[in-house]
């Protein structure tokens, strides 16, 4: 299966469970089941390529002059990750079928684990680091929706916002380091990153770009300081937790660290910084561990415990401690995953999570007191179990590793982390499971059907299977290794077995295991401590930085955002020409290479008519409705400028818009008064006119300097009058950069320009249904109307104009490709078309004789203009190239097809349904009283009779 449906399956898919929320919870949790499992059968498709050591890629130009390229890469492990990621994923999605209750709504849960899904697979099968870094947002984005997924929660909102935080702004480091590293190396795509590892590591950049990378691996795998938002994402369901933090979302800053290991590894820096964040972790997280009364904050901060060994193993840049990382990966997936899923089935069955409560558990439910027992001690490390196996390489590594030139730090402090790991592992099992039975518990506790113990169960199968068996591991995770090691390792030839002899890791191991069932015995006491002695509350901590940040911004961005537009436009103005003084002061000017051209006396009338008309409206700008016709005759001139200097399709499109607009704005100016009212004192108005006059006069001059004067760099204007013809097959350059070279932005702009019509469409549905209707109806013009609401004389003209409107605006279409015209001009020239009868013979005339609505309109014209641009996909081109040919239909000359065309008719119909739509909803604003309004052209009901006949007739 290709790398791209691996990938786009669980996207895809995500629309899935929403639709068959309705046929219950079985259709939900069985298509999304359905879905992971293509995805996981895909992946397998690939392993024997992966497996003979090859890599599988694929790849797509994106945005090639930018770097991002959709780029994927599938190797050993890329294959590990995502199979973590799909095999487990399996498993939740049948246990959280059976653990969410009935008022949980399914189909979102779904919805959110399968986004969520494909942005992990995503961020382990990307080949380009831009690539990497939308899944790496993506996987922050949909982990908030997961964790706050019981909205009725508090913590749980709070664990979802606090994890946002964290890692987003991890996120947002992380990107400029991956940044910086594509640009040492000149190549974004991961596997040219790879190969340039002196490159990278000579630049004087590598340390940056090292430090904002980890940053952002440490924010997402929860290592100190940044440890403390994992514990309150537990608030998430169990499903939740047992996926996201165990195998998934926490491993993605384990994953990029051990990607990025060929070439950031090895040097001190990496030594120093991963191995230290990875012991403190690793120490940190197992002694809160021990203390934790909540179950999942136990495996919790467990996780973090084991997160920082990984850590700590990468950070040693050796070959043997990345393989012990990639071999405990694997491990800590299986019994952590099946940990949480048992903590689920202990709260689901008792309604509690706290030890306190608990004990006795093994008589009432065995199964899961089975599965959870063997999960903890292969988490304590006990032999025949796989954990063991990886702490003993653990343990072996940390005892040959240096750090701050101190032989025993880093022994001494694995063994401290590994001793409380084993004492809280067997307060996991002690104060749940053993004991005697209490009176006291929530709710009867029992083992569920099934559903919920099954899933953890098949996860303890490997964890035992590898315990006994590890040769069964071995040839996998070097495969797995020599994927992370590249051409910087080799990998190392130690073979995995349960008996290494009478080494130091045996004896540390020892250590771990006596001193954990001693702590154990001393925790009562170690408890009573521990709550007495004083120490720093992450989460205070954290809340009061977020408070100090917010009290510091609104301190200083209230006072310069009050909401005083004046105001802004004006620090910017001052901002800009100061700027621009700076720079002509400082700069050099070169001398003047072209004369002045005489001005002719139409030219110097055209600019005196436009001075007038802004000068006026200066000075005559409170006055509203004449303010409005001074702007139209600006922007008029502005069009008889166009047309001097040969830019027709400028013109046309500038006289269209200024008729659309200026009916517009009389539509808006009809809720405001006459007149604006002075609101400035007379110092601010002094204070304008003087930015204004500079900036003004800097305008002047820049221009003034440009036009006297050719300019450095080449035109563009070159490359579209040679190519317009060859590759878009137009001869209207304006037309083929809309529909062609700039596709994208026009694309982008219709959205936008239809986004702003609905807008204004809901306004006007908020202000039609609240207490403005009622001050709408009752309001009274300002002045008397006249008597004939729509004069006959305006009625027959459009009447008569329309069809012509329409006919020019379908000639200005077809001949926009070669001659001046285009979609959006016509657009614009069928909207003055239909509002013009809006005009004449009024809203509920017009409106009876819609047969489409505007919205529809307006969607149609940008899946037209998608498709069009998609089409090109399956020739293999870039979105929105174009093609044409020529064809001879008799009797007709031979003429031109271009796909430009049907480009062009979507932007024709989003403009005409934007504009519209926008002008309608205006409308029904306008029509204050309904007797103002009349379904009858000129106020006449056919349907009456003569009032002078039917006097008549009462006279007979």
């Amino acid at each position: 299966m290709s790398l791209f449906l691996i990938v786009a399956l669980p996207f895809l898919g995500a629309l899935l469970p929403g639709l068959m929320n309705s046929a219950g919870r079985q259709a939900c949790a069985g298509i999304t089941f359905t879905v992971t499992l293509s995805a996981f059968i895909g992946l397998l498709t690939n392993a024997p390529a992966v497996f003979a050591g090859n890599v599988v890629t694929v790849g797509v130009d994106w945005m090639p002059l930018l770097g991002l390229n959709f780029n994927l890469m599938l190797d050993g492990l890329g294959f590990f990750f995502a199979m973590l990621i799909l095999g487990i994923g399996l498993l939740i999605i049948t246990y959280a079928r059976f653990y969410l209750s009935r008022e949980d709504n399914m189909g979102e849960f779904f919805t959110y684990l399968l986004l969520f899904q494909g942005a992990m697979v995503g961020i382990v099968l990307s080949d380009n680091i831009l690539l990497l870094l939308i899944f790496w947002e993506l996987t922050s984005l949909s982990s908030f929706l997961l964790i706050g997924y019981w909205k009725h929660l508090p913590e749980g909102r709070q664990g979802a916002r606090m994890a946002l935080t964290v890692t987003g702004m991890g996120g947002l480091s992380m990107i400029g380091g991956m940044l910086i590293l594509g640009q040492i190396a000149g190549s974004y795509d991961l596997s040219v990153i790879l190969e340039n590892r002196e490159l990278i590591q000579e630049s004087p950049l590598y340390l940056p770009a090292l430090i904002l990378i980890l940053l952002g691996c440490f924010t997402k795998s929860a290592q100190f300081p940044f440890h403390f938002w994992l514990p309150h994402a537990m608030a998430a369901p169990t499903p939740v937790s047992a996926y996201l933090h165990s195998a998934t979302m926490v491993k993605a800053g384990i994953f990029l660290m051990a990607r990025m290991w060929p070439v950031l590894s090895g040097t001190t820096e990496w030594f120093v910084i991963v191995t230290t964040a990875g012991l403190i972790t690793m120490v940190l997280g197992a002694v809160i561990a021990l203390f934790k009364h909540d179950l999942k904050a136990l495996l919790a901060f467990s996780t973090v415990s084991h997160l920082g060994l990984i850590t700590m193993l990468l950070g040693t840049g050796t070959a043997f401690g990345a393989m012990a990382a990639m071999f405990h990966i694997l491990n800590h997936a299986t019994f952590k995953a099946a940990l949480f899923m048992s903590a689920g089935i202990v709260d689901h069955e008792a309604h509690t999570r706290d030890i306190r409560r608990l004990g006795g558990l093994r008589h009432l439910m065995p199964i899961t007191f089975v599965i959870a027992t063997l999960g903890a001690l292969s988490m304590a490390g006990i032999p025949l179990l796989n954990g063991f196996l990886s702490k003993e390489m653990m343990l072996e590594e940390a005892n040959r590793t240096v750090l701050f030139n101190t032989p025993w730090l880093v022994p001494v402090m694995a063994t401290v982390g590994s001793l409380f790991s084993a004492a809280y592992c067997f307060r996991l099992i002690s104060h749940t499971f053993l004991g005697p039975v209490r009176k006291d518990y929530p709710s009867a506790p029992h083992d569920p059907g099934a559903g919920l113990w099954m899933p953890p169960a098949i996860l303890i199968v490997p964890v035992i299977a590898i315990g006994v068996a590890p040769f069964l591991a071995e040839p996998f995770v070097k495969m797995v290794t020599a994927s992370v090691l590249g051409e910087a390792a080799e990998v190392p030839t130690a073979y995995f077995k349960i008996w290494h002899g009478l080494v130091p890791a045996l004896f540390m191991s020892i250590i771990a295991t006596v001193g954990g069932l001693i702590l154990l015995g001393l925790f009562k006491p170690l408890l009573r401590g521990w709550d007495a002695a004083p120490r720093p509350e992450a989460k205070v901590i954290f809340e009061g930085l977020v408070e100090g940040i917010v009290a510091v911004a609104k301190r200083l961005v209230l006072p310069l955002h009050d909401g005083s537009f004046s105001r802004y436009s004006a620090f910017a103005a001052v901002t800009i020409i100061g700027v621009g003084y700076y720079a002509w002061m400082t700069g050099t000017v070169g001398t003047a290479t072209r004369e002045l051209q005489p001005a002719g006396p139409v030219p110097v009338a055209g600019w005196l008519m436009l001075v007038a008309a802004a000068l006026g409206l200066v000075f005559l700008h409170r006055n509203r409705l004449l303010s409005l016709v001074l702007i139209g005759i600006a922007g008029l001139m502005v069009s008889v400028g166009f047309v001097f200097f040969s830019a027709p399709d400028l013109a046309m499109t500038q006289f269209t818009v200024e008729a659309v607009t200026i009916i517009l704005l009389l539509l808006a100016l009809n809720f405001l008064p006459n007149r604006t009212p002075v609101e400035s004192t007379v110092l601010r108005r002094s204070r304008d006119t003087v930015i204004a006059v500079a900036g003004g006069l800097a305008t002047f001059a820049l221009s003034y300097h440009y036009l006297l004067r050719d300019s450095v760099a080449p035109a563009i204007s070159a490359f579209h009058v040679e190519n317009s013809y060859k590759g878009g097959g137009g001869t209207n350059m304006v037309n083929v950069i809309l529909v062609d070279f700039r596709g994208f932005d026009t694309y982008g702009e219709i959205i936008v320009l239809g986004i702003a019509a609905l807008v204004i469409y809901a306004l006007t549905e908020a202000l039609l249904g609240g207490p403005v209707r009622a001050r709408l109806l009752n309001r009274l013009p300002d002045q008397p109307r006249a008597g004939d609401m729509h004069p006959m004389m305006m009625v027959v003209m459009t009447r008569v104009m329309m069809p012509i409107i329409m006919m020019v605006g379908f000639y200005i279409f077809l001949r926009g490709h070669n001659e001046p015209g285009g979609g959006f001009i016509s657009g614009l020239v069928v909207s003055i078309g239909v509002v013009i009868q809006y005009m004449a013979s009024g809203f509920g005339w017009t409106t009876a004789r819609l047969r489409y609505p505007y919205h529809g309109i307006i969607g149609a014209g940008v899946l037209i203009a998608g498709l069009t641009g998609i089409g090109s996909w399956f020739v293999a081109k870039p979105f929105l190239t174009s093609d044409f040919t020529y064809v001879r239909i008799p009797p007709f000359n031979e003429f031109e097809l271009a796909t430009a065309a049907l480009f062009d008719l979507g932007v024709f119909l989003a403009v005409v349904g934007a504009v519209m739509l926008a002008l309608e909803s205006l409308s029904r604003l306008a029509r204050r009283q309904e007797a103002m309004e009349s379904e009858y052209p000129m106020d006449i009901d056919p349907s009456r009779e003569d009032n002078d006949v039917a006097l008549q007739k009462e006279e007979a």
